[in-house]
Order: structure tokens, then C-alpha cells, then sequence
């Protein structure tokens, strides 16, 4: 895709969640307070448990979630089943993660990706994040921002103990081997899961957002929003000095098991310099540089990608010395 075109799907995006935004976001951040959670031991504990999971029919399922919250719907985590047949506790598993408000991708995109996993002979399951689409308290509204750096970070916590948890759970029921795959936000908690759960037999980050930067405010056209951005700039570089700054923290599943999928054209939402930054503190691990901007890896617009990424997870899924390096 040629790079002026990438540029404006990104910056089309960014216009369309400005849009949404509150006016008065950012009235309470809560950033000393986010700080000290996330420098804390209560932030991603050493202990994780599997999950509870109940089915639900053919393809749904939930269960409630290991580290909930003061809002009641949100504390119940759903999610997708795609069994590889009747006997799917034999098959590997690919947790399928989705980005920030991502409802193209939980409800469209994946389940077709789904279907190639099943082919590929793999079991597949998608998780939806904290606060979004059932999960989110009518309360709360209809946008997504992260204004309160508190609950941002309580939220991210929740994520990564709910993947952990449902690894936890597939673990138990005898399948051979896990992998997550994500994309924009759901490839960063990917990636934090990785720097804490070696079960995990690999990971693939589709355009992760490999540290925090004001993305919505230093592009938006909207006077409000744009008014926001020295605050805002000031909020990221202090939660970057924490664990939500993915270059700072190694991974504990092998480097050769580790897939950075990099939006080239991506100069907006999660720049290419970030994933860079990753690639080399993360001890360079294979990456493809897509010539694509920030939407067009995330929304499905490169061609053949879900079969070149899952002929990738292939051997890394179906080798179980691989697997058990990782336990």
C-alpha cells in the first residue's frame, strides 16, 4: 500500500475516536495513583490460576474474571470457542486478542481467521477485553478513552490475568500447547503476558503498541481534544516508566517463538520507531515489515497475512519439545 494512503486510513481512525471522546475526559487522570499500582507486586502477581470456564452452546463461553472491579459487567469475561473438531483438548490452541474498541475484528475478522486455524489443524478462541462491547457499564458510556490512568492500569492488569487464566484453563484440559496473537492493544497485552507466562508456546504482536504516546491528541482536529495534549504527554512519559512500556521488559518464552508484525507506514497510532525499539530489546526476535499503516495490518487489508502467520505458529504449535521448553 502506498504510504500517503496508509497515513490517511490512520488519521481517518483517529478523527473517528475523537469524535466519541467526552469533553470532559482527562478531569481526573489519577496518574500517581496508576503509578503506584503498576510499580507494585499487586500489578501481574506470580500466580495465576485457570479459569472457570463455562460454555455456552456451540461457540460462546465465559467465566468470571480472576482480578474484578466495583462494575458488575465487566467482571464477567466473554468470549468465542472454535473447536478443531470433537476431540479438540488434543489440538493446540491460538487465543486470538483484539485491539482497543476493535469490534471488526472480534466479530468479523476472527472468526474467519478461526477457520483457518481449525484447517491448520488448531483450536482457536477470542477473548473480549475489559470494558468493551458487553463488558461495558452503561455508565461509562459509549467511548473508550482511557482518562483514568488508574482504572487504564487496573484494566490492563485484568486483561493479562484473564489470558493467563484461560491459558491456565486450555493447559488443563489437555491441549498440547497455547499461543496468543493480537493486534494494536490486544498485541500489547500479548506481549506483557509474554514477559510473564512461560507456558506460552508463542506470540504474535500485529502492530503493538509497544509504549503509551498521546496518538489521539496530537492528531486530532478537534479543539478539545487537541487541547489536551501537554497533559496528556506528560501522563504517558510517566506510565512509560513503568511495566506498560514493553521495550523495558524481557519476554520468558524463547525469542524464536516471538512474531512482531510492524505497520511500516504507521507514523500515528503505534509508530514503526516503537516496534523497532522492541525488535532490539527483545533481542530480535522475526519481525515482517508490512508496507502498511497502522489500520490496514490491524483491519485485514494485507493480503494472505492470517496463512503466512499461521503457517509461522505451525511448527512452533505442533512441536512439543518447543512446547515443553516453554513450561
Amino acid at each position: 500500500m502506498i504510504a500517503p494512503l496508509a497515513k490517511l486510513m490512520d488519521w481517518l481512525a483517529i478523527q473517528a475516536v475523537t469524535v466519541m471522546m467526552p469533553p470532559d475526559y482527562m478531569q481526573s487522570p489519577r496518574l500517581e495513583e496508576a503509578l503506584k499500582f503498576l510499580k507494585g507486586p499487586d500489578f501481574i502477581p506470580a500466580d495465576s490460576y485457570p479459569a472457570q470456564v463455562e460454555l455456552d452452546g456451540a461457540f460462546d463461553f465465559h467465566f468470571h474474571t480472576p482480578r474484578p472491579c466495583e462494575l458488575a459487567e465487566n467482571n464477567v469475561v466473554h468470549g468465542r470457542f472454535y473447536r478443531c473438531g470433537e476431540r479438540w483438548q488434543e489440538r493446540p490452541v491460538v487465543i486470538l486478542l483484539h485491539g482497543s474498541g476493535d469490534s471488526l475484528n472480534y466479530k468479523f475478522r476472527f472468526p474467519l481467521i478461526a477457520r483457518r486455524c481449525n484447517r491448520a489443524g488448531f483450536t482457536a478462541a477470542s477473548l473480549v477485553a475489559p470494558y468493551h462491547f458487553q463488558r461495558r457499564p452503561r455508565q461509562l458510556g459509549g467511548a473508550l478513552g482511557n482518562s483514568d490512568c488508574l482504572q487504564f492500569a487496573e484494566a490492563t492488569a485484568q486483561a493479562i490475568a484473564e489470558i493467563r487464566a484461560l491459558t491456565g484453563w486450555l493447559l488443563g484440559e489437555g491441549c498440547p500447547a497455547v499461543a496468543l496473537w493480537g493486534y494494536s492493544q490486544g498485541a500489547w497485552y500479548a506481549g506483557m503476558a509474554a514477559c510473564r507466562d512461560a507456558r506460552l508456546a508463542a506470540v504474535v504482536l500485529g502492530a503493538p503498541c509497544a509504549r503509551l504516546n498521546p496518538w489521539l491528541e496530537q492528531r486530532a482536529l478537534r479543539p478539545g481534544v487537541l487541547r489536551k495534549l501537554p497533559m496528556v504527554r506528560e501522563l504517558c512519559m510517566g506510565l512509560n516508566l513503568t511495566a506498560l512500556n514493553l521495550p523495558t521488559a524481557q519476554p520468558v518464552i524463547p525469542v524464536r517463538n516471538i512474531l512482531l508484525l510492524e505497520a511500516f507506514h504507521d507514523s500515528m497510532i503505534c509508530p514503526k520507531e516503537d516496534t523497532e525499539d522492541l525488535w532490539r530489546a527483545w533481542g530480535q526476535p522475526d519481525i515482517w515489515r508490512l508496507p502498511h499503516g497502522h489500520v490496514g495490518v490491524c483491519c485485514g487489508v494485507v493480503p494472505g497475512l492470517p496463512g503466512r502467520v499461521i503457517d509461522w505458529l505451525e511448527p512452533r504449535l505442533n512441536n512439543v519439545n518447543t512446547h515443553m521448553q516453554n513450561k
